[in-house]
C-alpha cells in the first residue's frame, strides 16, 4: 500500500512542478513582451530605458522565485511530501531555498529532502533557462541602444 501512496504523492510533486514551470514561462514571455513595448516607448530617454528594462528583468525573476517558493511553502505542509532541512518553517525561508535553487548558487545551510527534490531539481533547470533568456533579451535590447545615434 505505501508504494501506492509514493506514487500518488510523487505525481501531486510532478504535476504542481509542471504546473509551477508552465506559469513561469507563461509570465516570462509576457513580462518580456510587455517590457519590449514599454522600451520601445522610450526611445529618447536611453538611459531610462536601460533602467527600466534592468529592473523589470529583476522583478519578473523575483516574482518567478515566489511562485517556486509558495509551492514548497504549500507542499511542506504535509510531510509526505517532504522537508526543507536547515530551515525554519517560514515562508521567506521557502522563498530564500528557491532563491537559491532558482539562481543555481546553492545554499549549504539548507537542504531539499524527499519528493520535494523533484521540484528543487528541475527550479534550478527552470532558473537557468528564464535567466538565460533574459541575458538574451538584455542583450538584444542593449545592442538596440548602442546602435542608436
Amino acid at each position: 500500500m505505501e508504494h501506492a501512496a509514493s506514487w500518488g504523492i510523487n505525481s501531486v510533486v510532478v504535476v504542481a512542478t509542471g504546473a509551477t514551470v508552465c506559469l513561469c514561462v507563461l509570465l516570462h514571455y509576457e513580462c518580456l513582451s510587455w517590457l519590449s513595448r514599454q522600451l520601445m516607448r522610450l526611445q529618447r530617454h536611453r538611459r531610462r530605458r536601460v533602467l527600466f528594462g534592468i529592473f523589470g528583468l529583476l522583478l519578473v525573476h523575483i516574482a518567478e522565485i515566489w511562485l517556486f517558493g509558495c509551492v514548497y511553502a504549500t507542499l511542506a505542509i504535509w510531510p509526505a511530501f517532504g522537508e526543507v532541512s536547515g530551515a525554519s518553517a517560514g515562508l521567506l525561508d521557502d522563498i530564500y531555498v528557491s532563491a537559491m535553487t532558482f539562481t543555481t548558487v546553492g545554499a549549504s545551510d539548507v537542504s531539499v529532502k524527499g519528493p520535494l527534490r523533484f521540484l528543487a531539481g528541475t527550479e534550478a533547470l527552470s532558473g537557468l533557462v528564464l535567466i538565460a533568456w533574459s541575458a538574451s533579451f538584455t542583450y538584444l535590447e542593449m545592442e538596440r541602444f548602442w546602435r542608436e545615434p
